[in-house]
């Protein structure tokens, strides 16, 4: 594997710590039922206090640090020559850039607001789309 590729597969992990910090910051608060710490933002509140935050009485957080953390484990194992993990690291983070898609959507278009964290955590999953792409380039 060239060299190049190992470095963007460490990126990738260090770009999923990020995300998995704030995953697990909200999963932490919705779990705990914490007032959030949004610096007075009325439109975080809106979006993390709305229906589209749970998935049943399981928090979308938690999904997103599930997620997160298969990203860190996938791409450390693929940095260190595991290629099947590869593919899993491929399907993982396009799964999290659709589903960012569609809440990118539901913040701008059904609850008009938008979450400072949630915005982190689609900016983390753009990086991670990007870098995939490079990598997987010739």
């Amino acid at each position: 594997m060239p060299r190049s590729q190992i470095v963007v597969y460490c990126l990738v992990a260090l770009i999923s710590l990020a995300g998995l910090a704030d995953a697990t910051y909200l999963t932490a608060q919705a779990l705990s039922g914490e007032t959030m710490v949004c610096g007075g933002s009325p439109d975080c509140f809106k979006v993390l206090g709305s229906q589209y935050a749970h998935l049943g009485s399981v928090p979308l957080a938690l999904v997103g640090t599930i997620a997160y953390f298969s990203v860190f484990s996938f791409a450390i194992l693929a940095a260190f020559g595991y290629a099947k993990v590869r593919r899993l690291l491929l399907i993982t983070v396009w799964s999290m850039f659709a589903v960012t898609l569609w809440l990118l959507y539901t913040q701008a278009f059904i609850l008009h607001a938008f979450c400072r964290y949630c915005l982190f955590s689609a900016a983390m999953v753009f990086l991670l789309a990007g870098l995939i792409v490079a990598s997987r380039s010739p």
